[in-house]
């Protein structure tokens, strides 16, 4: 089974990394039962490293899994808090609720930071005192903006990068597929491990789903690609898939016919615009009243739904 040096953090992972956002209440709404059965099922077929965050409430799911688990695993969270206080709070809870002494990772979650060391100092100072304090291994650094994945070359207590990166550059923020893949190369030369999100644009690239893995796997610098994965078949074509192995073009031809959306209960909207303002592509504004999503510029991240008070958002 393929395990790739992460960086220079030590850590070897297999460059399949289990995306557990579609398995919370944000997305597919599975429970921690249904999810902890496709994540241990992926764990014994050789995944060892499982990315999750606050937001996607999948801390559940993720302990289910673990239960009798003695196989090699390492488990990634991410803080989008403002302040230190809240940051804490965050690893924390992360802690309890999955019966952990330490974090391996703990990005800094800037999605909408276009410089997250200033915009979220407080933030990246309280991550390096928790990790002085074991709580953490590593300190990391999750982004949408190509001008944050580039300042990061330059701060050594980022020792991971996840940045978002997809073959038509979908939910980039400040620029090109082409320069973001830049900026990893070059934070991968100055020795910090990169595993890459939303490589199908969160499922809208679904219809080319093999093209557009490859085309992230191939990037230079790139050791991992963060994938949900919500059934068993997923889980065993991707593994496959990042093994090197021939395709199942059955499994694949049903795979990528599948799509998805942003659905919005427009019924029970309220107009409120705490979804637009979560919203980090632009791509959600309040038209008649209610909210409306823009389907080309949204990529199926589910942060609206997060934000919504009235929970009537939902990536289906």
């Amino acid at each position: 089974m393929k395990r790739i040096a992460l960086g220079n953090t030590g850590m070897k992972i297999h460059p399949l990394v289990y995306g557990t956002l579609p398995l919370g209440p944000l997305q597919a709404g599975l429970s921690p039962e249904e999810g902890g059965r496709l994540i241990r099922h992926a764990l014994e077929l050789g995944v060892n490293m499982l990315d999750t965050a606050e937001l996607y409430e999948t801390y559940p799911h993720i302990r289910a899994a673990l239960d009798g688990y003695q196989g090699e695993v390492y488990i990634v969270s991410k803080t989008h808090a403002p302040d230190a206080k809240l940051a804490r709070s965050h690893v924390e809870r992360a802690l309890r609720e999955l019966g952990r002494e330490r974090l391996d990772i703990v990005h800094l979650h800037g999605a909408r930071q276009a410089d997250p060391f200033v915009e979220r100092a407080d933030v990246l100072e309280e991550l390096l005192k928790m990790k002085e304090e074991g709580k953490i291994a590593h300190v990391g650094l999750s982004a949408h903006y190509i001008s944050a994945v580039r300042k990061a070359v330059d701060h050594p207590e980022i020792e991971v990068l996840h940045p978002l990166i997809n073959r038509t550059g979908m939910g980039i923020i400040d620029g090109s597929a082409e320069e973001m893949a830049e900026a990893i190369a070059a934070c991968s030369r100055s020795g910090k491990g990169i595993y890459a999100m939303k490589a199908l644009a969160g499922g809208n690239l679904i219809a080319d789903a093999r093209q557009s893995l490859h085309y992230v796997l191939g990037l230079a610098g790139m050791d991992g690609v963060a994938v949900g994965m919500l059934s068993t078949a997923e889980v065993e074509a991707n593994l496959a898939l990042f093994e090197g192995a021939a395709p199942d073009e059955a499994t694949w031809t049903t795979l990528e016919s599948k799509r998805r959306k942003l659905k919005i209960m427009d019924r029970f909207c309220k107009g409120c615009g705490f979804c637009v303002t979560a919203c980090t592509n632009d791509a959600l504004a309040i038209v008649d009243g209610v909210a409306r999503v823009d389907e080309e510029q949204c990529i199926l991240c589910g942060y609206c739904a997060a934000a919504c008070p009235e929970f009537m958002i939902r990536v289906v």
